[in-house]
């Protein structure tokens, strides 16, 4: 197996990517955003919600441009542990088909976020005589730093999210969906990343999203990390909970079976990063293709590039979502503290020196 190569850096901004850091994960390039958003037709679009001090909540949303009942996309979903609300799943596994965009939020908000979307896509062009609709929303529990109960996000919070998305650069950490959530004993959010890929001799796009949230002991390059040995403190979470969801986006034509292969290895990735896959996280995996309903399927000998991409795609944007996040302080006077980007490139020892432009 390839090794990833040593972060080399002089000098550390205030937040930062990995690759800023020279941390860098694979060898496949990145798209020119390294995010999602570089898969052609793919858009992602946020809507914080922070009442200082008890709310740190949110939404985010992953927009396929044309997908509709009508014009659902190829998709496939894997769960790794089932201690969640994936809302949509069962019809998301039987048909294999994407019929709205993929929305994440908070634990007990999904709900609301699910009828607001239903609502959004009913308004849409084209749907005046839809009758059913299967909406996708993910969710992680941000209970640790905000005041889960209050179910602080809301109709207008959805159609924020849904109708500003974008396909320019993807906000990370403390943003959307990702701003109360916790990962592996520092302050997560979400995080992204991309990887271009050669398939049966055609370039393709493999875009990653994560909602990170959950238990584990951090690792990076295969070095152990914990908040300890980087001299932080905060509110330790409980090692054994949490969740994260994962969207996985590429423009690569495949079918819902091989989607399905994309989204076990998203959720294989998260081993990767540390995550202890606990009694009570819930680990998801989506996948979609904005590829023609009518291109040829790449042929399962050749994913092994697109696997590989996604493997690493996820490692990396965990890594971003954690290296994007700032030290929160939330309900209950909780909290937890950002992954520190100086003490992390200390630990793994690197040489600093002046990374290519």
């Amino acid at each position: 197996m390839e090794q990833p190569s040593l972060p080399q850096r002089p000098s550390v901004p205030a937040r930062h990517r990995s690759r800023d850091l020279g941390i860098v994960i694979g060898t496949s390039a990145p798209g020119p955003l390294d995010a999602i958003a570089d898969v052609p037709g793919v858009r992602v679009g946020h809507a914080t919600v922070r009442r200082e001090p008890d709310v740190h909540s949110g939404v985010t949303a992953v927009v396929p441009d044309r997908v509709g009942p009508h014009t659902p996309l190829a998709a496939g979903v894997f769960t790794g542990n089932g201690y969640g609300k994936l809302v949509g799943t069962t019809q998301l596994a039987e048909l294999g088909a994407l019929e709205t965009p993929i929305l994440l939020t908070s634990t007990l908000s999904a709900f609301r976020v699910a009828d607001a979307l239903v609502g959004w896509m009913l308004q849409r062009p084209g749907c005046e005589e839809v009758l059913s609709l299967n909406p996708v929303v993910g969710e992680c529990n941000d209970g640790l730093l905000s005041d889960i109960r209050s179910r602080p996000v809301r109709e207008e919070h959805v159609r924020a999210a849904l109708d500003t998305a974008s396909d320019g650069p993807v906000a990370e950490g403390c943003v959307g969906a990702g701003t109360g959530t916790v990962a592996l004993g520092f302050k997560a959010g979400i995080g992204t990343a991309s990887r271009v890929v050669d398939l049966g001799g055609h370039r393709f796009t493999a875009g990653v999203l994560v909602q990170a949230n959950f238990g584990g002991t951090l690792r990076v390059l295969g070095r152990v990390i914990t908040p300890r040995s980087l001299g932080v403190e905060g509110q330790a979470p409980d090692p054994g909970t949490g969740s994260c969801v994962i969207v996985v986006a590429t423009d690569a034509p495949l079918d819902a079976r091989r989607l399905t292969r994309a989204a076990r290895r998203a959720v294989f990735a998260l081993a990767r990063t540390g995550a202890a896959y606990s009694h009570g996280s819930g680990d998801y995996a989506v996948a979609f293709s904005t590829a023609a309903p009518s291109a040829v399927p790449v042929a399962d000998a050749e994913l092994g590039p697109l696997f590989e991409a996604v493997l690493h795609g996820v490692e990396e944007a965990v890594l971003n979502s954690l290296l994007a996040a700032t030290t929160t302080t939330g309900f209950g006077g909780r909290t937890v503290p950002a992954l520190p980007a100086d003490a992390l490139l200390t630990a793994l020892g690197a040489p600093p020196r002046t990374p290519p432009r």
